[in-house]
Parts: structure tokens; sequence; C-alpha cells
């Protein structure tokens, strides 16, 4: 059983109310009794209203709840972007209840929900300039999904602007800024942009398949 299909069955088991021993849910689950204290941590870390204690039981308390969801990768995006954009506020308690959210998504995600190619990859670190570099995100997804060449232009650090054909294969948000993981032709090799730099992007009419060394598997940063 993958740990994020672990987790969700965890919650289910809790949401009785009732007061449930590690070793009852462990062996229910067949893991090891150890495997569901790290996954009870890793719940309440994640915002779960987990109470409880080693060697007790655990319970959920009173939280509101929600009735089982299935999102389409649309509205799963819409809803990523959406955090993202209100973890920017100033106010401390509306970013902190985006967070806690985020990672309450996070720890009921089917970790295949989005396929590896089909799909704009969501990052570890989800939640820092998220309006940066979004006029182009609807073009570097399609393409992704499509996996369509994308001809760029794009100012380095360095303040040369350069103009280069990419397979696009993943983006992310990390600290506070977006970023594209691609192959890109002109160098003949891999290279992250960082997409508030992207000037422009346009796609083309060439779409392109695996190559041994030019996926996202071959990459390593």
């Amino acid at each position: 059983m993958r740990r994020t299909d672990r987790l969700f069955d965890i919650i289910q088991i809790l949401h009785d109310g009732k007061l449930h021993r590690a070793q009852d849910i462990a062996q229910r689950l067949e893991v090891s009794t150890r495997t569901i204290y790290r996954d009870m941590d890793t719940l309440a870390a994640s915002g779960v209203p987990v109470e409880g204690e080693r060697g007790v039981g655990y319970m959920i308390t009173s939280a509101i709840t929600l009735p089982p969801l299935t999102l389409t990768v649309e509205e799963l995006e819409a809803l990523n972007l959406g955090m993202a954009i209100v973890a920017e506020a100033a106010d401390h308690d509306l970013k902190s209840a985006a967070l806690s959210l985020a990672a309450k998504v996070d720890a009921v995600l089917p970790t295949q929900t989005i396929a590896e190619a089909d799909a704009w990859k969501f990052a570890v670190y989800p939640f820092a300039d998220a309006a940066r570099g979004f006029s182009h995100m609807a073009t570097l997804r399609a393409a992704i999904r499509a996996r369509q060449k994308l001809k760029i232009t794009y100012t380095s650090k360095e303040a040369r602007v350069t103009t280069r054909t990419i397979r696009p294969l993943h983006m992310e948000y990390w600290g506070r800024v977006w970023t594209l993981t691609a192959w890109c032709e002109l160098r003949d090799a891999f290279r992250v942009f960082r997409v508030d730099l992207i000037q422009t992007a346009e796609a083309q009419p060439e779409l392109f398949v695996d190559e041994p060394g030019k996926t996202l598997a071959d990459y390593a940063p």
C-alpha cells in the first residue's frame, strides 16, 4: 500500500470519533506499529486534528469535514494555485490557513493522481511567489501535457536575451520563483528556466517523444 493511501485509510478509521490503538490500526492495515506512529506524526504535522499518544491511542477531534470529492486535473491545479495566492497574503492567519490546507490536501492526494508525463508537476514547496510567471502558465502547462516543443525568449540572470527551442518536461515552484525543467535544443542539454524570466513562450507544431537521455527521469540536478 502506498503511504498516501495508508494515510487516507487512517483518517477514515479515525473518523468514527473513537479511540483507536496504534497496534489495532497497524494490524488492520498490515503494517508495523512503528509505521503507524510515524503516520500519526505526519498527519498531526499536516494539520489533521489528531489527538493521542503512543501506548494509549489516537482519535480525531471535532473539525469541519467535507464529503469525498473527485477532482479533475484542472480543478486540482486551480485549488493549488488558489492556495498559493492566499499564502502570499499579508494576513498571517490566512497564510497559515492556506499552508495548513495545502498540507491536508498533500496528505491524501494519491501519488499517481497526475501522470508523470501528462501534467504540470507540483513541487514540495508550492507556496512561494505565486503571481510570478502566471502569464505563461497556460502555454507551459499545455505544452507539457501535449509533449509539444516551445520556442521561448529568455532573459538570463546576466541580462542576456536568448531564443531557444525546448522540450518542456516539468514545472514547479521553489522559494520565491517558479521553474521549468526542459531539454534545451540550443545547448543540447537539460536546463532549468526561471518562469518569471521567460519573455515569450510560443507553442510549436512539432511534438516530441521520449528519447534516451532526454527524459525527465534522465535529469540529474
